[in-house]
């Protein structure tokens, strides 16, 4: 019955949930974009120096501690409120785990088989592009798979410093003690979130096969 009651506000309100749901999935979409672009770059980096990778993994492993309301709570009163704090703390979020894959990603790939491209005269570049970075991408894969879910469930809580998306009809929900209403940002973020976790799983499943 209580569903029900959510998706009747739904269709009368269709206008507000789609602003609302919009917004989250731009939240989301930017701020792992904004993430991949951070973490790809840095874990190619660091993964063939032993020593930058112990630092770098350790680092974001603490990082990844640290609960999403707190780095929403911390972006507060440096940037202020609103869309892009948000998006800057939900990139916090998302890197760790982008990092953390790409690197592992990067080091497990076989010696042997970097030792033979060395041997064909391919030169570091070309190693990287053609043998590296698609042998890694199941393992970024992966990360992309749990990142796309701690920024969908961590959007939900932007709301606390004016960041809108559908959090802000939880936090109704709950302040006014209307289930329907609270019903109407979780069920969506629960089914979105589903949804990365089976595309993403798919599309890394598909990698690995292929490879």
């Amino acid at each position: 019955m209580i569903v029900i009651e959510a998706f009747q506000w739904i269709a009368a309100n269709l206008g507000t949930f789609t602003g609302a749901f919009n917004r989250h999935m731009a939240m989301s979409l930017i701020s792992l974009g904004v993430a991949l672009a951070i973490a790809l770059p840095l874990g190619v980096a660091v993964a063939r120096s032993p020593r930058a990778a112990f630092v770098t993994v350790n680092v974001a492993g603490a990082a990844r501690s640290i609960p999403s309301l707190a780095i929403l709570a911390a972006a507060m009163p440096i940037m202020g409120i609103g869309l892009w704090p948000s998006v800057i703390a939900l990139v916090v979020l998302a890197v760790p785990p982008l990092l953390l894959n790409t690197i592992i990603g990067i080091r497990e790939v076989d010696p042997a088989v970097l030792d033979a491209a060395n041997g064909m005269g391919l030169g570091r570049a070309e190693i990287l592009w053609q043998i590296e970075l698609p042998l890694a991408v199941p393992s970024i894969l992966s990360g992309v798979r749990t990142a796309a879910i701690q920024v969908i469930g961590g959007a939900a809580l932007a709301s606390f410093i004016g960041g809108g998306g559908l959090g802000d009809f939880i936090n109704a929900g709950i302040a006014i003690m209307d289930m329907p209403r609270l019903l109407v940002g979780a069920i969506p973020i629960a089914l979105l979130a589903i949804f990365a976790e089976l595309a993403f799983g798919w599309l890394e499943r598909s990698v690995s096969y292929r490879l």
